[in-house]
């Protein structure tokens, strides 16, 4: 099992270039299974989340061309079989976006229930709800979602809860229901807005993705298009936290600073310089770094998605922060690993009260999820010392050669066996 070896201490200069965004890659790769025509899709990362469900669509009948590293042509003409088993799903919760697809199209499916990190339930009776209003006939056994629908219908849903997944799911299913659908108390963030770019690109009739209240009116079919992956808005947070940990100066590149102001509000309240530029991001640390507070929240609020990477940051702040996690309630475990390597952290609830120290010292650590793997990282890069961290297979189910970037900003990080 892979490990990464880090020597801290050592300032980020230079710069790096962001990879396409895993949660709009994710959904959109699953909007193929609408349209029997291809859909050709570039700025893909190459990520073992991607991998997953590329292998899931190629089980359904979905043929797949990639003639370059981060482009696909996926062709649904044919599909064979409206099943996603539980081998698959097991690895990745977002597996469950191609039930509305599926049974949009084919009027029946059957998924599993889905996985994914270890991070909380989050369940999918919105997903399983919605799906009923528009008149599918939905069954729970064995660990399988049963879906079967004569036709769909359009209809007003309200989200009892905000849920991207679940707003996606219901967004493509709508886009083949008869007549229109409105989700209200829908999710806005930017990767719903992606998907909904690509579907009408698709043919699809969208209005007010981006907002809490999406309409579509549904059209008898979708053609083929070809669509550009957002950049990530986390791996580029991700970037921008490790270098105001560590110090330095640094450029992210290829991104979309329109999706970051939550996020880069709270790096220049811990003490960073930035500055935007076209699809560039600067970021210079000031010393020392300052405390700050952080409660996550659906977007345009603070991500949940970069909670563990600013808790590393706050380890090393003059003063104390508040860490508040509102979206799952399992997103801490991340905490005993950075007191291994010295923070001093208490957690009440599902609130974090980091103190910072003077100096985190190199230990081995153990990554328990996707984003607790990068907050561990920039840890590391901080710490004195040596730090390795195990079990990073949830680094690269959505960070593209995470060591490679971090390399070419000077740091000394390398993967060993």
């Amino acid at each position: 099992m892979d490990k990464l070896v880090i020597e801290g201490g050592r300032p980020l200069e230079g710069e790096v270039w962001v990879s396409g965004a895993k949660n709009a890659a994710l959904p959109i790769l699953c909007a193929s299974l609408l349209t029997r025509e291809p859909l050709v899709l570039t700025n893909v990362p190459q990520l073992k989340d991607v991998k997953t469900m590329r292998s899931l669509l190629s089980q359904m009948g979905v043929a797949q061309e990639a003639s370059t590293p981060g482009s696909v042509s996926l062709d649904a003409e044919a599909i064979d079989w409206p099943l996603a088993p539980y081998e698959l799903v097991k690895t990745m919760r977002a597996s469950i976006l191609a039930l509305g697809p599926l049974v949009a199209r084919c009027k029946e499916a059957r998924v599993s229930l889905p996985g994914g990190c270890a991070i909380g339930l989050r369940p999918v009776d919105q997903h399983v709800k919605g799906l009923a209003a528009m008149g599918v006939e939905i069954d729970l056994e064995h660990g399988y979602i049963s879906a079967r629908a004569k036709k769909l219908v359009g209809t007003r849903y309200v989200f009892d809860v905000v849920t991207v997944t679940g707003t996606e799911n219901l967004l493509m299913a709508a886009t083949l229901a008869e007549g229109t659908t409105t989700l209200e108390n829908a999710a806005r963030e930017p990767e719903v807005v992606d998907l909904a770019r690509c579907l009408v690109a698709m043919g699809a009739n969208i209005a007010g993705a981006g907002t809490d209240r999406i309409v579509i009116e549904g059209v008898g079919r979708l053609h083929g298009a070809t669509h550009s992956v957002m950049p990530d808005r986390i791996e580029t947070g991700t970037y921008l936290a490790a270098v105001v940990a560590a110090g330095g100066d640094a450029t992210i590149r290829g991104t979309q600073a329109d999706t970051l102001e939550a996020i880069l509000g709270k790096l220049v309240e811990a003490g960073a310089d930035v500055t935007v530029n076209d699809d560039a991001i600067r970021v210079v640390r000031r010393e020392p770094l300052q405390p700050f507070n952080v409660r996550t929240a659906p977007f345009p609020a603070f991500p949940t998605d970069m909670q563990a990477q600013m808790m590393a940051v706050a380890t090393r702040a003059a003063g104390t922060s508040v860490i508040t996690e509102t979206i799952f309630e399992n997103r801490m475990m991340h905490v005993q690993e950075l007191v291994r390597l010295g923070a001093e952290i208490e957690v009440e609830g599902n609130t974090a009260i980091v103190r910072g120290v003077d100096e985190l010292t190199g230990a081995d650590v153990m990554a328990t999820d996707l984003r607790a793997s990068a907050c561990l990282v920039i840890a590391g890069l901080m710490a004195a010392g040596a730090t390795t961290i195990d079990r990073i297979y949830h680094l690269d189910r959505g960070y593209e050669r995470i060591e490679e970037k971090l390399s070419q900003l000077g740091a000394s990080i390398r993967r060993e066996a």
